[in-house]
């Protein structure tokens, strides 16, 4: 485990989150961990002439006991976790947001006709606070996300800076991790809103992808994860 890149915002550690305990000295989790569904995609565009779409999953996605392990191990501080609909909330799921992916989910791996374009966000942990009214538990992809966004980094996972971004401002103050990094966004979200973040990512493919994004000049108002 190394420190990869860093910034004034963001420093990103290449290493697997249960060996890597800076993130742990954050304030809040933020973070599209593992899902445990053990998902794989098949080639279904070359049957159409158009460039293939096969992926061989996500590392540790067996399971949910990644992700349940690093969620213990950030104990009850204020957490923000994307999951899967069909699996059930983590341990100290206070409330379940919904991920609307929009177009962002393309078109393959509809069942019933239904296509695949929700997720849970689950809010775990104390520090959230209580009371009426409050903003919308459905959290759009928003209207800049064109197509399938796995294109723009090669990850399955990806999620919009917009989604992330939203998350962040209304997450408790202080430093943020990201344990499991993926290509980025939640890096690149907390940089473009002026607060720091601890990111950890496993494979190195996506650790340079977030430094490329990071090391941006520009803010990165894309659609990108």
């Amino acid at each position: 485990m190394s420190v990869y890149y860093q910034d004034d915002y963001v420093t990103l550690y290449h290493g697997a989150a249960e060996e890597v305990s800076a993130w742990l000295a954050a304030d809040v989790l933020i973070t599209d961990p593992p899902y445990g569904r053990a998902w794989k995609q098949g080639d279904t565009r070359s049957a159409y002439g158009w460039a293939s779409d096969k992926h061989e999953g996500i590392a540790n996605d067996d399971t949910t006991a990644t992700r349940d392990r690093a969620l213990k191990a950030w104990g009850d501080g204020p957490a923000l976790a994307f999951g899967d609909l069909m699996l059930a909330p983590p341990a100290g799921t206070k409330h379940v947001l919904i991920y609307d992916k929009g177009d962002a989910a393309g078109f393959a791996g509809a069942v019933g006709g239904y296509r695949r374009n929700a997720e849970a966000i689950y809010l775990i942990g104390k520090g959230w606070g209580n009371g009426l009214g409050g903003r919308s538990a459905v959290i759009p992809a928003g209207v800049a996300v064109n197509g399938n966004l796995q294109k723009s980094t090669g990850h399955p996972h990806t999620k919009p800076v917009g989604v992330m971004e939203a998350l962040i401002m209304y997450s408790p103050e202080g430093v943020i991790a990201d344990p499991f990094a993926g290509s980025g966004s939640t890096l690149v979200a907390a940089k473009n809103l002026g607060r720091k973040i601890i990111g950890v990512e496993l494979e190195e493919r996506y650790c340079d992808v977030i430094a490329k994004r990071c090391a941006q000049e520009v803010l990165d108002i894309g659609v990108m994860a």
